[in-house]
């Protein structure tokens, strides 16, 4: 299960098309303030905000256990896969998922660090998806509101009224120290989030991510507001879209469960057949790849 949601991270409406993102609102004339008066303002919606989540109990999550359906996207916008898993957090550096109910599918993240758990075995994560989970950290809706928001260099500003999903919403603006442009809408009515859009720019290539991220139909868990759909789109293509059935907070999972030995004893327990059957399969798709590299070497 290679796709991470915001999760803290957490998900027939699955196979309906995302809602094309809006343009940026242009502000009215009783929108244009000050910087100083900009930024007073964007603290109090977000302020609201989180008071609407939950207030004190949505700030002090410690951590969470959410159960739900995935459904993931491949490049042509088609659905790929629909799955139960259960995920464990402890945002916003420890995450794990799991598949449900054979639990034989198993991707933990801990900080700089990651492993996954198939019937092959235990495996390091490639780099790729540890750089992902990462930089999902830093656009991750929950880690923005409780802790990113008076992080050093964060610039805060209003943005305007606009419609969106067909809600009257105030846009604030939060742009970071490494110039990512974080865009979250507030509905004017419930102060919830319902859409985050995120334009970044990899250092290293100079091209730019969009990324668009949907909450909607909340439900109270512990004292706590919580999307019960999240979708996620990337230059505008769908990449997972996400429906949670029940989350509990505050649980007390332990840290073990973050990581790499917690898989392996995982491992320990799986059935040797399942181990098996699938590290054979696994020998000769290999030993087919090697058989053909060997064939084109010689032509």
């Amino acid at each position: 299960m290679k796709a991470k949601f915001s999760q803290p991270v957490l998900f027939g409406a699955l196979l309906i098309a995302a809602v094309a993102c809006a343009p940026p609102p242009r502000a009215s004339a009783q929108d244009v303030l000050l910087p100083d008066q900009s930024a007073a303002k964007a603290k109090q919606i977000i302020k609201e905000a989180i008071d609407a989540l939950g207030g004190a109990t949505y700030m002090n999550v410690h951590d969470v256990t959410c159960t739900g359906h995935l459904g993931q996207f491949d490049h042509s916008g088609e659905l790929t896969g629909y799955e139960k898993f259960i995920d464990y957090a402890e945002p916003p550096l420890k995450d794990r998922t799991e598949n449900l109910p054979q639990r034989n599918e198993i991707d933990v993240f801990n900080g700089d660090a990651g492993w996954n758990l198939d019937r092959g075995g235990v495996s390091p994560e490639p780099a790729g998806q540890v750089a992902q989970f990462q930089e999902d950290i830093k656009k991750d809706l929950d880690n923005i509101l409780r802790h990113r928001v008076d992080e050093p260099g964060m610039v805060i500003r209003y943005d305007g009224q606009d419609i969106v999903d067909l809600k009257q919403v105030d846009w604030v603006q939060l742009i970071d120290s490494d110039n990512r442009t974080i865009r979250i809408a507030f509905d004017r009515s419930t102060h919830l989030p319902i859409r985050k859009t995120v334009e970044s720019r990899d250092p290293k290539t100079r091209l730019t991510t969009h990324d668009v991220e949907y909450y909607s139909l909340f439900f109270l868990e512990d004292g706590v507001q919580t999307p019960k759909q999240i979708t996620r789109e990337r230059n505008n293509m769908k990449v997972f879209q996400v429906f949670f059935d029940k989350c509990d907070y505050n649980t007390g999972l332990q840290d073990a469960l973050f990581t790499k030995q917690s898989l392996d004893d995982r491992w320990a327990k799986m059935p040797n057949k399942d181990k098996y059957h699938d590290k054979k399969k696994k020998n000769d798709k290999d030993k087919d790849k090697d058989d053909s590299s060997d064939s084109d070497d010689k032509n």
